[in-house]
């Protein structure tokens, strides 16, 4: 089993409650769970990330008290607080590794981030043989994409599950999704 699924910042402040709420998250969260209780066996990985900013900075920028919101942002998944939180219908009782992504800078990608003992996506990949990568969460026209992207640009064979994926707006997400499947990932649903 050479394939691991990455769940990309299923985070309460990208879920319709949140700081930068995402119409769909919570439908989005209910279904990834669903998935992991019938097919968390397929992967020999399950990783999760989240964004875990620090809340006495801006983050190297990344939040401003007037954010255009492409590179800057309001306030939002600050580390140890419910907006960095995993929500509240992600169980992540199969998880096997969470990945923080942050602190302290701008990060979109699961692949910039790190476990609490210093593991990255890429170490976990070539430490378990990982030649695949499925990928699902939050939001399909940031993280999703650069997580995407970055999966591609390390040589593994990637799939995005469009049934679980939700993104800040129908134009960027649709461009998004453009761009992910003409770098060569695969576009497919769960249930196909």
């Amino acid at each position: 089993m050479s394939r691991a699924l990455f769940i990309v910042d299923v985070q309460n402040d990208f879920t319709e409650r949140g700081a930068l709420g995402v119409q769909g998250g919570d439908e989005v969260a209910a279904r990834i769970s669903g998935y992991l209780a019938a097919h968390a066996d397929d992967y020999a990985l399950v990783v999760a990330s989240r964004d875990w900013h620090h809340g006495e900075d801006d983050n190297g920028g990344h939040f401003s008290a007037t954010p255009d919101f492409v590179d800057t942002w309001p306030v939002h998944c600050v580390g140890g607080t419910y907006g960095a939180d995993y929500d509240e219908v992600f169980d992540t009782t199969r998880v096997t590794h969470h990945l923080k992504k942050g602190q302290g800078k701008p990060a979109y990608s699961l692949f910039e981030g790190v476990s609490d003992d210093g593991e990255t996506a890429a170490q976990l990949l070539e430490s378990h043989g990982i030649r695949d990568i499925d990928i699902v969460g939050i939001a399909t026209d940031y993280c999703v994409r650069a997580s995407t992207l970055d999966a591609v640009a390390a040589g593994r064979g990637v799939r995005v599950l469009t049934d679980m994926i939700a993104g800040v707006h129908p134009d960027s997400s649709a461009a998004a999704l453009r761009e992910i499947e003409a770098a060569g990932a695969v576009l497919t649903r769960s249930v196909d």
